[in-house]
């Protein structure tokens, strides 16, 4: 019967990969011209949300996502959530409508298919590099001034020790939402890890919740502010993680 689940979940998760490729094999003439002009980027998020709820669902994950805010369409955010799972790029373009880009690291570009539009449209970062991480900044900042939203998952990456309820947080998404005086929305990802882990034989079609959180002005603070902030954000989200594992 071992043996049997493990088989299961290989094919599962073969089957999880494949549904990241095909569609975008499939619309990739629209995602390519989409792609091909930072003005059309709105179009191209369009089509981003579909392919990520092909995914969601044809992998059998229902997403569930409650709201305590409804960011303005006309306002461009920090989005920032834990992150557990590769899902996690799934459920965030599902919960959030105001077209965002990824902060995100740049090994995701080695993905076949899916890497070739994610380099195209995301700001890849090469964490052990300062000059990298100083074009992160700056590319942001483009993209802010042209009324894009961000999302950076602030832990850096996902932490080895799946035990871990959410590493510390690094400064990117804090400093960039203070220095642009934009909101920081925070969101929570309850039940990414237990769907879909980087343990390979492991996970299971289900339920995928979601939460947003109400958002925090940056109005008015200063980078001597960053470090309070960051750690608001994270004991929020924290706190709401670990309510959940107890009731």
């Amino acid at each position: 019967m071992h043996i049997l689940k493990k088989i299961l979940i290989l094919l599962w998760r073969i089957w999880f990969y494949i549904l990241m490729g095909v569609p975008i094999i499939i619309m990739f003439p629209l995602l390519l011209v989409f792609s091909s002009k930072e003005e059309w980027y709105s179009q191209f998020f369009v089509v981003a949300r579909f392919w990520a709820k092909i995914v969601l669902y044809g992998s059998g994950f229902v997403p569930r996502v409650a709201s305590e805010v409804v960011p303005d369409r006309k306002k461009s955010y920090m989005f920032v959530a834990n992150h557990t799972s590769m899902t996690d790029i799934m459920l965030m373009l599902y919960a959030v409508k105001n077209p965002f880009v990824f902060v995100g690291k740049k090994e995701l570009a080695k993905i076949p298919i899916f890497g070739f539009f994610y380099k195209r449209t995301c700001i890849l970062v090469d964490r052990s590099s300062q000059r990298s991480r100083k074009e992160v900044f700056d590319r942001a900042q483009a993209r802010l001034h042209t009324g894009t939203s961000i999302c950076i998952f602030p832990e850096g990456g996902i932490p080895d020790d799946e035990s871990v309820i959410l590493d510390g947080f690094k400064d990117g998404a804090f400093r960039l939402a203070i220095d642009h005086q934009i909101p920081i929305v925070p969101l929570v990802f309850l039940d990414n890890k237990k769907r879909f882990s980087y343990t390979f034989f492991s996970g299971s079609p289900g339920i995928m919740r979601g939460r947003v959180l109400k958002e925090i002005s940056t109005k008015g603070l200063t980078q001597d502010d960053k470090k309070e902030v960051k750690e608001n954000v994270r004991t929020l989200i924290f706190n709401t993680l670990k309510e959940d594992l107890i009731s």
